[in-house]
């Protein structure tokens, strides 16, 4: 078993697991997890480690404009959508 980073080490760093995405956001690991799951929240994953890492900042706003628009009564389908055309525009 690894050992705890402590949350000062966590909020410097360019990756987070899921775990210390939960201790930086407040957001439930199962929540994290759906969202995950339904391609809301990118990670890297390295072969021989199964342990998925996120980009710290970049999560933390992701996950601070889903919780906008779950707030203005977006589905997920619609959160999907709207992240997906978002991504589009942004790399053109």
């Amino acid at each position: 078993m690894s050992r705890r980073r402590d949350l000062e080490v966590i909020q410097l760093a360019d990756e987070v697991t899921i775990g210390e995405l939960v201790r930086l956001t407040g957001t439930r690991y199962s929540t994290l997890k759906y969202y995950t799951e339904q391609g809301l929240l990118e990670f890297g994953q390295a072969e021989q480690n199964l342990t998925r890492r996120y980009p710290r900042q970049a999560a933390i706003e992701r996950l601070a404009l889903i919780k906008r628009l779950k707030g203005n009564g977006r589905t997920i389908d619609q959160i999907k959508s709207y992240l997906e055309a978002y991504s589009e525009s942004a790399g053109a």
